[in-house]
Parts: C-alpha cells; sequence; structure tokens
C-alpha cells in the first residue's frame, strides 16, 4: 500500500477518471494517499492498433459499470466523494471527451470541484507516491509517450522525448508485422521480450539519438524490411530490435540524470515491465548513485487511480478546472504544467 505523503485537515477523497486511450479507469484515493480502488476496463481491437471512436464507444458503454465497482471496491457512497478529477490531456479525442463528459456529469450531481489533470504529471506522481521518489528523472515510456523528464522551477521539464513515434508503439508494430499476437494476456510486447531473451546474434539496425531527443521510425522501417526479406531468425530479430530501443532510451536517460544530479531515476509506462529496460536503467542509476525506482504494472499502465491522486494534489494548492473550462487539450504537454504541489510535498517531506 502507498505510504502517506503529506498531510491535511481532514481526509479527502478523489475520484478519478482516465480515458486517454484504450483503458477507460475509474480509481479512487484518500488524501493520505491510499488506494481504495482502482478499475480498469480495457478496449481491444479486433486488428490493428486502436480505433479512438470504437475506444470511446467502449468507454461510453463500460462508464456506468466501472464507476459502480470503484464505489464498491473503496467501500464508499457517491456522496462521500469530495473531488471528481479526470485526465483532460494528451490524449486521443473521442477517447478523453468521453471520460470528460462523464466527469462533468458525476461533479455537477455531486456537487463538488471539478479537477481536470495532464496524464502525464499523473503518471509521475502516482509513480512516486508507490515507489516514495522524491526528486527523480523520470523515463516514461508507453504506446503513447516517450519522455525523459525532472521537475525544475515549478515545472517537470522535458529533457528529452522522441520525434515521430513512440518506443511503445514501435514495438507494437515491430511484433504486429511479425504477426505476433496476444497470448493468455500477455500483450505483444511482452511476447518480444520473450523472443528477445532466446535471441544470440546482433544485427546492425539504426540507432538514431539527435541531441536529447530519439527517433524511431528509422529503426522500424528497417526491423520490418529485414522481417519482410527474412534470412535472419525472429529471436535474433527481436533481440537487436529491442537492444537498440532499449540503448537509445538509457543514453538519453544517463545524460539527463548525469546533468541534473538528480538521487532517483523512475521508469514507468508500459514497457516499464520489460525486464531488459529495467537491467539497462538499473545499471545508470547504480552508475550514478541513485536510487532506482520502477512502477509496478498496475500503476505504470494506464489508470484512475493516478488521476485521482494528482487531482488531490492539485486541489490542496487550490487548482480547480470550472465545468465551462473543462475543454480537453489534445496536445497537453507536460511541460506546460504549473505543478505547485511538488515543492509543498518537499517542505512537508
Amino acid at each position: 500500500m502507498p505510504s502517506k505523503r503529506g498531510a491535511s485537515t481532514r481526509t479527502l477523497r478523489c475520484l478519478g477518471i482516465e480515458s486517454t486511450a484504450d483503458d477507460f479507469g475509474v480509481g479512487i484515493l484518500s488524501s493520505d494517499g491510499e488506494v481504495l480502488a482502482n478499475v480498469v476496463s480495457t478496449y481491444l481491437p479486433e486488428r490493428g492498433g486502436i480505433h479512438p471512436r470504437e475506444a470511446a464507444r467502449h468507454h461510453a458503454e463500460v462508464a456506468g459499470k466501472v464507476l459502480v465497482e470503484a464505489l464498491k471496491q473503496a467501500s464508499v457512497n457517491p456522496d462521500e466523494i469530495d473531488i471528481v478529477a479526470f485526465s483532460q490531456g494528451p490524449g486521443m479525442g473521442p477517447c478523453l471527451r468521453t471520460g470528460a463528459t462523464v466527469a462533468r456529469a458525476l461533479a455537477a450531481y455531486l456537487n463538488v470541484p471539478l479537477v481536470g489533470v495532464n496524464h502525464l504529471v499523473a503518471h509521475i506522481e502516482i509513480g512516486k507516491l508507490v515507489t516514495n521518489a522524491e526528486d527523480p528523472v523520470t523515463l516514461f515510456v508507453s504506446g503513447g509517450s516517450t519522455i525523459i523528464s525532472a521537475f525544475e522551477a515549478g515545472r517537470y521539464r522535458i529533457f528529452g522525448e522522441t520525434l515521430d513515434i513512440a518506443a511503445g508503439n514501435c514495438i507494437d508494430v515491430f511484433a504486429r508485422e511479425a504477426g505476433l499476437r496476444p497470448e493468455e494476456g500477455l500483450p505483444v510486447a511482452a511476447i518480444v521480450e520473450r523472443l528477445a531473451s532466446q535471441g544470440r546474434k546482433f544485427i546492425s539496425l539504426p540507432y538514431v539519438v539527435k541531441g536529447m531527443n530519439l527517433s524511431f521510425s528509422g529503426l522500424l522501417t528497417a526491423a520490418t524490411q529485414l522481417l519482410r526479406e527474412g534470412g535472419h531468425s525472429l529471436e535474433d530479430l527481436c533481440f537487436s530490435f529491442q537492444e537498440v530501443v532499449f540503448s537509445m532510451l538509457a543514453e538519453v536517460t544517463e545524460r539527463a540524470l548525469a546533468h541534473t544530479e538528480k538521487p532517483e531515476v523512475l521508469l514507468t509506462g508500459g514497457v516499464a515491465a520489460n525486464r531488459r529496460l529495467q537491467e539497462m536503467i538499473r545499471m545508470i542509476a547504480e552508475e550514478h548513485d541513485a536510487r532506482f525506482c520502477v512502477v509496478s504494472k498496475e500503476y505504470a499502465l494506464d489508470n484512475g487511480a493516478m488521476i485521482a491522486w494528482t487531482g488531490i494534489l492539485a486541489y490542496r494548492c487550490g487548482l480547480t478546472t470550472p465545468i465551462e473550462e473543462s475543454h480537453v487539450r489534445l496536445r497537453w504537454r507536460l511541460d506546460e504544467v504549473y505543478a505547485p504541489w511538488v515543492e509543498e510535498l518537499k517542505r512537508i517531506g
């Protein structure tokens, strides 16, 4: 169970709604950092990647059921909710709008404050809560985002990011090109990881780091071309592909750590579950005398708990979102968010 972070005159309960992409999640947290509920329903396309309108339809269909299950899991009544938070962006428009509509309706019905939350900030804040990290360099790697960041002067500053596709999406597309499909609840990225562990021969592939930013499109094109040509085992291709992706991530993360001299490295996002990536980032942390923190899958993937916790942090600093200003923000960058609670938590200790 996450530890207590900060204090309040009374315990608040926040219900958070996450709906940026394929997951519709509802989390309920108390203001002392206790996760009371964290329920997620995932849209699974029959083939290919996420179809935003179909995912939004899924979210609308399951919203009521997920809300009821979260309240039941938390053992709270709706009138015991003090704050409603929602993922305001960035993300897919139809999906974001579905979650925002549910959040607005709920906040209005309960007559409680509404808080719009940046999805990326929420990933960092729940990661800090569950790992007890205080001031990390964060490597966030998922299907939709690849960002290296650290807090400085009121905001989470971006030290490096992808210039094209996200690392998680790059891996997923490669897996689909290789004909891989999910197995028994295992995502295709986990199957790539398993095959990579059986590879023995490294095949040269494009390695593109531009300053502190990364580009994966050339790597993906080259790897899929080799797949189509044949001549290499799938295990060796998975090994080489994964090694290049993660080496690029590790290089930029290490540079950010060397520059900032932060005491911790936080690894989160859907790709954080990969043991090879964990091994690489752990080695970097150890070389720089920093504590390595990895977020467990439950909180590393998109979830409502991270939205609820960040909603509490923002609300404590007087940040709320009037319903008339609660429009979704599809391209809301991490470094655009003012986060006064970070320094406040440091002060409280």
